[in-house]
């Protein structure tokens, strides 16, 4: 992912009200962010309970998306990411929903996915693994364009039969 100013964050967002995106709180450490090693940024609002944040490059353009947390915990064990597709014991995976963008979004229109409870999943797929005799190192890579390709799709999702400017 290319270098973001906090300008260009928070005019990617397309399913939230100005007063959202005005009183947004951006990562601790986005000023040292390694863009080389993002496919997409999310995080955390460390100051609004329950939301999170997700901005992606789709076609050269960036588009962000509020999502919110829903509230309980799990009593899986084990979950997985829909994202990432990693398994995490139950807690570390929250169901994420984002409201549609446009006139849908005003309705009340969302759609959800469950996701790595702390919007890691960037690093979840860059995790070391002990190669096991038959495993091919290039399934690293294969996860990256995996976990971007999900992503992607998911905020497509946000955006269907929006009338936003794609």
């Amino acid at each position: 992912m290319r270098a973001l100013t906090e300008d260009e964050v928070r005019e990617a967002f397309v399913n939230a009200a100005p007063e959202e995106v005005r009183v947004m709180a951006l990562p601790h450490d986005f000023l040292l962010l390694d863009w080389d090693h993002l496919d997409f940024l999310a995080w955390r609002d460390p100051r609004t309970r329950g939301r999170g944040y997700l901005v992606t490059e789709r076609e050269g353009r960036l588009t962000g998306v509020v999502l919110r947390a829903a509230d309980g915990q799990s009593r899986a064990r084990s979950a997985m990411c829909n994202l990432c597709h990693t398994m995490q014991p139950g807690d570390q995976v929250a169901l994420f929903t984002a409201r549609k963008a446009g006139v849908a979004g005003e309705q009340g229109d969302t759609v959800g996915t469950y996701m790595c409870a702390d919007l890691s999943c960037h690093e979840n797929v860059r995790l070391a693994m002990p190669l096991a005799p038959s495993e091919i190192r290039g399934s690293v890579d294969m996860k990256i364009d995996g976990t971007k390709r999900r992503t992607e799709a998911f905020v497509e999702r946000v955006l269907e039969a929006a009338g936003v400017d794609r």
